[in-house]
């Protein structure tokens, strides 16, 4: 059974999460706290495996808990919240991913009738790959918030082991696509902070995340960042140095000329957006000058479509084992030989600056 500590300060939403949680056979609601001062006295004895917190409460609120926590009792932290910017608050949900917090899952807004079998299924679904995630001790200073390498596999993969079908890259780059499940927001904020303003080429970013959180993770990575970051549009040509994000529940793909396609078709491995719709679009508009980027998450999703990029002389990276929260997608293509190389989250940015023919910042 998964130990699960819910954290809310209204006595609603801890009825609510308690019943969606204990729903399923192989997790259960060890307590509930009001607030982050009373999680922290009831962690020791409880014991939990995973914690789910709000952001918004009083004498302690989640991203001061998260803080605490990493440093206290490092523990998986799933953020559970309103899913809409406030902006009457200047605290975004995706700080406490920051401070260590993994993942978000959007609070139900009314009753038990809101939470149906869906949300239901997919908060189970979030906690089962959190309680396999290592934290580690944070000191106060900073530093690392994670121990990576939950789900690893028995039999270690070897770097950089690419299919000879797949032709050395003879093209310039011309246009990065990037592809993240868990753990992919502080991953796309590793390497987005390290990028220089004048970044020469167009990033696409597919990032697996519950309805009602991109705003918000727009936001957030902007503020961290000298790139642009916006939702795509229909019919516009990305341009250099943006970072361009899907809208909600669609596909991101490049017409023939260049342009954006917003598709809704069947979602890729239970997702739309879906990370192999983009690599498979950008290795057939891009061919070599395609440069595919696949991150830590659950399942297989961009595999397909790395090794598509590869085969059309793109540049392909596929997320180390170490650095990665969850060791599933980037392995997936690791074995199928998609990867051009395998690298750490911190010398990706480098990567992608070298392609593109750039200097890094000085501060990396």
């Amino acid at each position: 059974m998964i130990r699960v500590l819910i954290v809310d300060d209204s006595p609603i939403a801890r009825v609510v999460l308690s019943k969606m949680v204990n729903a399923s056979p192989d997790m259960e609601v060890v307590g509930t706290a009001h607030d982050g001062k009373e999680a922290l006295t009831l962690i020791p004895r409880l014991q939990p495996q995973v914690i789910c917190t709000d952001l918004h409460m009083p004498n302690m609120d989640g991203l001061q808990l998260t803080r605490e926590v990493m440093v206290r009792h490092p523990l998986p932290i799933l953020v559970v919240s309103i899913s809409v910017h406030q902006d009457s608050d200047d605290r975004n949900i995706f700080e406490l991913l920051e401070a260590g917090a993994i993942d978000v899952f959007p609070k139900p807004r009314g009753g038990l009738e809101s939470a149906g079998a869906a949300l239901t299924q997919e908060l189970a679904t979030k906690i089962k790959i959190l309680a396999g995630v290592v934290p580690i001790r944070r000191h106060r200073a900073g530093g690392s918030a994670l121990r990576p390498g939950a789900h690893r596999p028995a039999v270690q993969p070897v770097p950089q082991a690419v299919d000879p079908s797949c032709s050395t890259p003879t093209t310039p780059p011309t246009l990065v696509a990037i592809g993240a499940s868990t753990g992919g927001p502080q991953a796309l904020l590793n390497i987005f902070s390290a990028l220089p303003a004048k970044f020469p080429l167009p990033i696409l970013c597919i990032q697996h995340i519950s309805s009602g959180f991109l705003e918000e993770m727009v936001s957030w990575l902007n503020q961290h960042t000298p790139l642009t970051v916006q939702v795509a549009q229909s019919g516009d040509k990305p341009l250099p140095g943006h970072i361009y994000f899907p809208p909600e529940d669609k596909h991101l793909l490049l017409s023939g000329r260049g342009s954006f396609t917003l598709d809704s078709g069947a979602a890729q491995d239970a997702h739309r957006p879906g990370v192999d719709q983009t690599f498979f679009s950008v290795a057939q508009v891009c061919q070599g000058g395609g440069v595919g980027v696949l991150l830590t998450g659950m399942g297989r999703d961009g595999a397909d479509g790395l090794l598509a990029i590869a085969q059309a002389r793109g540049y392909t990276i596929a997320q180390d084992e170490e650095s990665c929260v969850v060791f599933g997608m980037p392995k997936q293509a690791i074995d199928l030989g998609a990867a051009g190389k395998v690298l750490p989250i911190s010398s990706i940015a480098r990567e992608l600056c070298r392609l593109a023919g750039v200097a890094l910042p000085a501060s990396r």
